[in-house]
């Protein structure tokens, strides 16, 4: 790979300068064209060359053109933005985590959300087994004209406390139709297929059968003296299938199977689970409606969304109307609106984690002798009962600890309501030619409902608000969260002398906040089976859990921007917050910044040199905390009862600050043919509210106190080049690449470790002083002075030794690669998106191994393994382990370390590609069509290289930390493929 990466930038820099010669007569750019005019933070305008700092745009025709509609802006940006990791999972609806310069806070954070200048939540639906997906999902991608990315401290300290993980600024499209008061139309549509990398599901040994023991059987042999399968151990380790073997297996005992009262050959099963899941298939189609003329322009455009997942009974609909309106009542009175409404629903999403997930079964817990198929045709004939393969015994089909996998589909579903309306209105005044005025309001929105369902006959699990093992309930969850933003600022701009000039903004924001959560279940199960509400509950219900919260936060701020005869460029901005979650006295603080940009390519003046700029910042930004933290408060549970928190609040917290210092370079070659954008930054993250562990005495588990320090630091590199380019071809490539490191230098006092997350096995994520941040513990290999591992000569296994880092969450680098050509009315596009280190724990293998299901573990069962390393005495190993005939006794989570299951999470994929074709303009001629374009679109085709064996090491469980670094019950990646149509009137 890295010898790839090289020649192809020799390449690019090579074909660049030998190309460039030949046509420098036809290209003549200018500075400013070449740096463009971008959105900065409030959404002003600024030249690129004046700013101090590193921001990244990217086009809508680069965030979108290439790749299929995902339904969640956030995973289009995965591998074209340096700095910002991207983590997309798979499941239904689910979300995309975004990560700006890694991570600064213990408690992980994730960068703000800005559409026009206005901050949107981007949070999720936290306590549940199931991905809601992050609410930037709900902005609708082809209402999108750019996005910003602002990564530092210095391009993000105009928004305070929310600014310090970086900010994502999407500027949405202003209505223009063709310019002379006509209308325009734009139709877009498109069909999307996925299908499975099996790359990224298991590969099943087919050599043993049902059972945990080796060659027993599940009882005494039974009519006709055949023995009966082991169907109540949930595990393939088994007696060896023999065809010649006829055995009663958990169909013997279906009615309305063909195998009913029969014993069958002892075989492999033809229909593995890999057959359980569907083609997931999106429908998208979009107008939009555009009229413009020099006063005024209007947008109207009106998406829908169907789409079904991997899984039975999976669909998620969705509504995307949105209207954009500018006007100018004069030449001083300028407005400008738009809202966005969107109504999702969504049916059938897939349980994530490890209880009584489908997929966890499939993993972990399977039988190699177990045909999906018919599991679907004995739940579709029996009634839609819980007829299960894991049958108690052979008398009784209760399950033992797994439903029919449909059953748990078409019964035990889940499903969600979602309303999001975001909307703003802008009213500018110009005093002046140098002076203005603006005021502007936003309202964000969002209400959904949530349901689930156990039905009647499942296997009893931990269900609603008590959480007690039941086999039926339903929940409801209602959610609200509305945030209104308010600012005024004045906006002014003077030449100070012929030389010297200064811009900049003066105002204030109030936000307000409001969260309105009531969580209600049934109790001890459904009275009537299958009726799914909260009065068809057997016992009295618990009373709702309400979360009722607001909060209140004001701020003033002010920027200065000096310019001196266009080579040099100082800015300065500060901005105070008062936040009504902090105590008085620690509640204002202030983020200052300044930084500073020297265009040296107006002192070197060559043909070669288009452009060339340094740069330097230094900022503060920070954060507060979340409501009702300062004093503990109390929930009500009835009848004169009361829950207290199990952390201790803190009323003398004081807010989160960073620090950072950024130095960066930039310069474009031979007429823009070649270029690049490196920076290099250090951030300081301290006073971090976080809750650390307190004796049980006080009557409480944490406490809440400002502690904890992390240092990041790392380097930036964007390049981009046009090796080749001439009337009819074209070929540019795009090259992103970062590293971050960082280190916990501090916590609360004493402490060394701070637990973030836990996983199964005894696996969890940390944060250790001395460490980069995301440390995986758990147990290790035992290794002598030479780092060889040793094995216990008696047994032949690992010894262990508990409570080491065995890994870390945080990559190396990351990457991407961009290449689009066009030839004519042809172009092609690709994107290779790398990943290079971090680590990921596989819970998966760690079952799997030991349950028997992967082709690994097929050859070992008779006569054991012989690990490789040494007895303790320095001999190499050579005992095999013993008793291999039982399940977990070689390999997986019985005898082997947790060690053995951490994974190098690395991989390169071909993340998205496209071939597109624009009808000529002769053919369109006697048309009302303008434009006609058809594009073959692809996504996650290809995962070149990964470590992670039958899962892809991008997946994870949700969103937030607790996602990163496990593999456990993932649905397998698809390889995406669509069409995509668009047509301009």
């Amino acid at each position: 790979m890295k010898k790839l990466t090289a020649s192809l930038l020799v390449l690019v820099v090579s074909s660049s300068i030998a190309v460039a010669n030949a046509q420098q007569k036809n290209d003549t750019v200018k500075t400013k064209e070449i740096e463009g005019v971008v959105v900065t933070a409030l959404g002003i305008k600024r030249e690129k060359k004046s700013l101090g700092y590193a921001s990244e745009e990217v086009k809508a025709a680069e965030l979108t053109g290439g790749t299929t509609n995902t339904g969640n802006v956030a995973s289009l940006l995965s591998g074209k933005v340096a700095g910002l990791q991207v983590n997309t999972n798979n499941n239904f609806g689910g979300s995309a985590n975004l990560l700006i310069r890694g991570y600064k806070s213990l408690s992980g954070g994730s960068p703000l959300i800005v559409i026009d200048g206005s901050p949107v939540n981007n949070n999720t639906v936290t306590g549940s087994t199931f991905d809601y997906g992050n609410f930037l999902s709900d902005i609708n991608q082809e209402d999108i004209e750019s996005v910003n990315v602002l990564k530092g401290a210095a391009a993000s300290a105009l928004y305070g406390e929310r600014g310090s993980d970086g900010v994502i600024l999407i500027v949405t499209k202003s209505g223009r139709g063709n310019n002379d008061g006509s209308w325009g139309v734009t139709l877009n549509s498109g069909i999307t297929a996925g299908f499975i990398d099996k790359s990224t599901f298991p590969t099943y040994q087919k050599k043993y059968g049902a059972g945990y023991g080796g060659q027993a059987w599940n009882e005494a042999a039974g009519p006709g003296g055949y023995n009966y399968a082991n169907f109540v151990d949930d595990a393939s380790y088994g007696p060896a299938f023999n065809p010649n073997q006829l055995v009663y297996q958990w169909d013997s005992f279906d009615p309305s199977s063909p195998n009913y009262g029969k014993a069958t050959p002892w075989v492999a099963a033809k229909n593995g689970p890999i057959k359980f899941f569907e083609t997931p298939v999106t429908y998208i189609n979009t107008i939009t409606i555009e009229k413009g003329n020099k006063t005024s322009n209007l947008s109207l455009s009106y998406s829908n969304m169907l789409s079904n997942g991997l899984m039975p009974n999976s669909e998620l609909r969705k509504n995307t109307i949105s209207a954009k309106f500018n006007h100018d009542f004069t030449d001083k009175l300028h407005a400008s609106v738009f809202t966005t409404l969107t109504l999702q629903d969504t049916k059938g999403r897939n349980e994530t984690g490890y209880s009584d997930n489908v997929v966890t079964g499939f993993r972990q817990w399977w039988q190699t002798n177990v045909d999906v198929l018919a599991l679907r045709d004995a739940y579709a004939n029996n009634g839609n009962s819980n007829f299960s393969w894991n049958r108690s015994t052979a008398a009784d089909g209760t399950p033992q600890y797994w439903n029919n996998p449909y059953f748990q589909r078409y019964q035990n579903y889940q499903s969600d309501d979602r309303t999001r309306i975001f909307s703003y209105a802008q009213l500018k005044y110009d005093v002046s030619k140098n002076f203005g005025i603006t005021g502007k309001l936003s309202y964000d929105d969002l209400q959904m409902v949530v349901e689930e369902r156990l039905m009647n006959g499942s296997l009893p699990q931990a269900f609603g608000a008590s959480q007690l093992n039941v086999s039926s309930g339903y929940a409801r969850t209602n959610v609200k969260n509305t945030e209104i933003n308010f600012d005024l600022f004045a906006n002014y701009k003077f030449d100070i002398t012929s030389d010297l000039s200064v811009s900049g903004i003066a105002g204030g924001n109030v936000r307000r906040n409001l969260i309105d959560n009531i969580y209600m279940s049934t109790e001890g199960g459904l009275s009537k089976p299958g009726l799914f509400a909260i009065s068809n509950s057997i016992r009295t219900i618990l009373p709702p859990d309400e979360n009722y919260s607001k909060w209140v936060t004001s701020s003033l701020y002010a920027t200065a921007s000096f310019g001196y005869k266009n080579f040099l460029f100082v800015d300065g901005t500060y901005r105070v917050d008062q936040s009504s979650n902090l105590p008085k006295g620690n509640n204002s603080y202030g983020y200052p910044s300044v930084t500073g940009a020297v265009i040296l390519s107006e002192f070197v003046k060559q043909p070669w040199l288009s452009f060339w700029k340094l740069r330097a910042n230094y900022a503060e930004v920070g954060s507060s905390t979340n409501n009702y933290r300062l004093v503990n408060t109390f929930k009500a549970r009835g009848e004169g009862l009361f829950d207290q928190p199990y952390f201790l609040a803190n009323p003398n917290l004081k807010p989160q600050r960073s620090k950072e210092t950024e130095f960066g370079m930039e310069a474009q070659f031979f007429k823009n043919r070649l270029g690049f954008d490196i920076a290099i930054y250090k951030t300081r993250t301290f006073d971090q509210i976080i809750n650390l562990p307190v004796s049980s005495a006080t009557g409480y588990r944490t406490f809440l106190v400002n502690a904890g320090q992390i240092d990041n630091k790392g380097v930036e590199v964007q390049l981009n080049g046009t090796p080749f380019k001439t009337e009819n071809f074209t070929w540019d490539v795009n090259v992103n690449w970062s590293k971050n490191e960082n280190k916990v230098i501090a916590l609360n006092g004493d402490s060394q470790n701070y637990l973030m997350a836990s996983y199964q096995g005894g696996v969890s994520l940390n944060a250790r002083v001395g460490e980069s941040f995301g440390a995986l513990v758990g147990s290790d290999y035992v290794y002598n002075a030479n780092g060889d591992k040793v094995i216990d000569p008696a047994t032949g296994r690992y010894l262990r030794n508990n409570n080491q880092v065995i890994g870390n969450i945080t990559p190396d680098w990351v990457g991407g690669i961009r290449n689009s050509f066009r030839y004519k009315d042809f172009t092609v596009s690709f994107l290779i998106d790398v990943k290079k280190g971090g680590d990921v724990f596989s819970t998966d293998m760690y079952y799997g191994l030991a349950t028997g299901l992967y082709a690994e573990t097929a050859d070992y069962r008779e006569g054991g393994f012989v690990h490789p390393g040494v007895n303790p005495n320095g001999n190499v190993n050579t005992t095999p382990t013993i008793n291999p005939g039982s399940f977990g006794n070689v390999d997986g989570y019985r005898r082997m370390p947790n060690k053995r299951f951490v994974y190098d999470a690395s991989y390169v994929k071909l993340r998205e590609a496209s071939i597109g074709y624009s009808l000529p303009k002769s053919i369109l001629a006697n048309t009302s069509i303008r434009d006609a374009k058809i594009s073959i679109v692809g996504r996650n085709l290809w995962i070149i290289h990964k470590n992670l064996p039958y899962a892809d090491p991008e997946a994870g469980t949700g969103n937030g930390l607790g996602a990163k670094g496990n593999s456990i019950g993932v649905l397998p990646t698809t390889r995406d493929i669509g069409i995509d149509l668009t047509l301009k009137f």
